[in-house]
């Protein structure tokens, strides 16, 4: 087998509304990532659409696998492995992506490899700064999942918190759209917090009983629609950047706090960010402060790297390779797949899987 730190693999990742392509050698170093986002599209309906996200990467796959290649310097022939998201998803958009994935791999022979979309967001660490070794402390933040988790080994979670109910970037979308602001929610409260009073409102910070690292979002998301709809029947018309100020800092606490309690509970000095949520800047700043305050190193992806992007799943297809775990040709999109499952629970392949299957189909 090639050295490790040569391998080429080629990610794919259509989960949600960004087609996108990318080659990872050696698990840390981009030589391209391409992305293309429905972001546009997505915005004349104020969010995400699923059958024209689908229609969409249908339409736009194959161009973009291409340029991968091509700004990487590479053909297809030089690819040791194909990376696909298999989940979570929108199960039409996943579809696309698998069933390329599986095209290419068959045509070209080469091993295959589903990757959990959540995990490859952990694993944009590793692109972002390539002396990072687990075990480390991760909060994942995006718009359908807040985990909390320990990353123990490569392709290896415990999982120490999850959102209860709304996740935070659904929060964000959903108060951004109530304040006016629009879709994408995130990116949107984000810049008009920079105006605002994060003081204007004292909205909850919620805690599950019994579950300390858990999250909820829903009771904070409800107190902010109550008091817009309060002030709206008073004929007051609230200030868009004091509520999106003030509810991106109640997140924020909340996330921190939880955070740092378990990083002091399981004694882990390195704590990583993931996912769309993680670009926030405010939640960059004050995880920073609370690192420094603690002696703890923080790693947080560059914004691009924070958003669905097929370097990370190259990466993280890269360790699942490695540790033998590549998927045949029933390999199918699992919109609800959980973080550290895999499809069927089939998680050990034997590395030949693969290409030895394309063979033996070739030969009847």
């Amino acid at each position: 087998m090639k050295d490790e730190k040569e391998l080429l693999v080629l990610g794919i990742e259509t989960s949600c509304d960004e087609t996108a392509a990318a080659v990872v050698r050696g698990g840390r170093e981009i030589l391209s990532s391409v992305i293309y986002s429905q972001i546009a599209l997505h915005t004349l309906y104020g969010g995400v659409v699923p059958e024209l996200a689908s229609r969409k990467h249908i339409e736009k796959i194959d161009p973009v696998i291409r340029e991968a290649l091509a700004q990487a310097g590479t053909e297809l022939a030089d690819i040791d492995v194909i990376g696909v998201t298999m989940g979570p998803g929108l199960v039409g958009a996943l579809l696309v992506g698998v069933a390329e994935a599986k095209a290419i791999a068959f045509a070209a022979e080469k091993p295959l490899v589903g990757v959990n979309h959540i995990e490859g967001h952990v694993c944009a660490n590793f692109l972002q700064d390539p002396s990072l070794e687990p075990p480390f402390l991760c909060l994942i933040v995006s718009g359908g999942h807040t985990h909390l988790v320990r990353m123990t080994d490569y392709g290896k979670f415990e999982i120490l918190g999850r959102a209860r109910d709304d996740a935070a970037g659904e929060a964000f979308d959903k108060v951004a759209r109530a304040i006016g602001l629009g879709y994408p929610g995130g990116p949107k409260i984000d810049a008009a917090a920079k105006s605002g009073n994060a003081h204007a409102y004292e909205f909850p910070r919620a805690h599950v009983d019994g579950s300390p690292y858990d999250f909820s979002f829903s009771g904070l998301k409800s107190a902010v629609l109550n008091d817009l709809n309060q002030a709206r029947m008073q004929g007051r018309e609230p200030v868009q950047a004091d509520v999106a100020a003030s509810f991106q800092r109640a997140v924020v606490d909340v996330l921190v706090e939880h955070t740092m309690r378990a990083a002091e509970d399981f004694v882990e000095e390195k704590i990583a960010l993931a996912g769309g949520v993680a670009s926030n800047s405010a939640l960059r700043a004050a995880m920073q402060k609370a690192c420094d305050a603690s002696g703890r190193k923080l790693y947080v992806p560059a914004p691009v790297l924070c958003t669905d992007n097929a370097a990370m799943i190259a990466c993280a297809a890269h360790y699942e390779y490695l540790q033998g775990r590549t998927s045949g040709w029933d390999l199918n999109a699992v919109p609800a797949l959980k973080l550290g499952e895999r499809a069927g629970g089939r998680e050990d392949r034997d590395l030949k899987g693969a290409a030895e299957k394309a063979n033996w189909v070739r030969r009847q």
